[in-house]
């Protein structure tokens, strides 16, 4: 995902003010409370500096581990058959990870580590039912949803939520943070230009990026919930926000390294998929 992102040492910041959201069925499953209801975790308030320097500690994690990946494999191009494999890594993505977010949130409880606790609990709630749109997208591509990803679970979707799951039980659930602001700061990255050049790919008519919009700059929601995060981490100690850039580098490792084995091809994919089709 080469971009301004990860090639400025200076890591812009996130605009939320110029980011616009497409609506359509995407609220469907987005009828969580906001951070700023009354029954929602709320930061505490921070000064713009220590803000800043947070997120560019962040930042660089992640930007580290995308120059220590230095890999010249890329993945085939994008097909429509493709599409359908990512989405199936996206369902698994997403599917979990409410119940993970709740094994942290009462790890970081036992500990009395209430902010933590109150975000992971927040998290819980934000991303339930995001799974669903996977689903929907799949369906909408012509397949059996339910039964695709059963079929299908990139292994780069699997260390990913292998590496999230062992995180929650750890005894400090801490890495969890990490890997879940790399995932929605990733996300930033992925603007309405490269949405659009997904949906081009797509026969005329599919509706086929809801999960993907959910999960991009498009998306108001996302952006949000990366301030947010970045407000509560700042207001970690020195030690415990050193930990978060540890896992934010780990989790990036694990986004951008390719897969040990060989690219699945679209004929693999196309030969699981010819009996799904609805």
């Amino acid at each position: 995902m080469p971009n301004k992102f990860l090639s400025d040492s200076e890591l812009a910041f996130i605009e939320p003010d110029k980011v616009e959201i497409k609506t359509d069925d995407i609220n469907l499953v987005e009828q969580q409370p906001s951070m700023g209801s009354s029954d929602s975790f709320t930061p505490e308030i921070i000064d713009a500096d220590t803000l800043n320097q947070t997120q560019k500690l962040l930042d660089r994690a992640i930007v580290s581990a995308w120059h220590a990946v230095k890999s010249e494999r890329r993945p085939p191009a994008l097909t429509p058959t493709r599409w359908v494999w990512r989405l199936a890594g996206f369902y698994h993505l997403c599917h979990s990870t409410p119940e993970i977010m709740e094994k942290a949130r009462s790890r970081f409880a036992t500990t009395n580590r209430q902010s933590l606790a109150q975000w992971a609990e927040q998290k819980a709630r934000e991303e339930a039912g995001h799974d669903i749109l996977a689903l929907r997208d799949i369906r909408s591509m012509g397949y059996q949803a339910e039964a695709v990803v059963k079929a299908f679970y990139p292994p780069a979707a699997k260390a990913l939520m292998d590496y999230f799951a062992q995180s929650a039980e750890d005894s400090d659930p801490i890495d969890c943070v990490g890997y879940s602001y790399t995932a929605e700061r990733l996300g930033t990255c992925i603007g309405e230009a490269y949405i659009q050049k997904v949906e081009a790919l797509l026969p005329p008519g599919i509706k086929a990026t809801r999960c993907l919009r959910v999960h991009s700059a498009i998306s108001t929601t996302e952006v949000q919930h990366v301030k947010e995060t970045v407000a509560m981490i700042a207001g970690l100690t020195h030690q415990e926000r050193d930990l978060v850039a540890q896992a934010c580098y780990q989790a990036a490792l694990l986004r951008f390294s390719p897969p040990p084995e060989a690219y699945i091809t679209d004929e693999e994919i196309e030969n699981v998929l010819k009996p799904l089709k609805l």
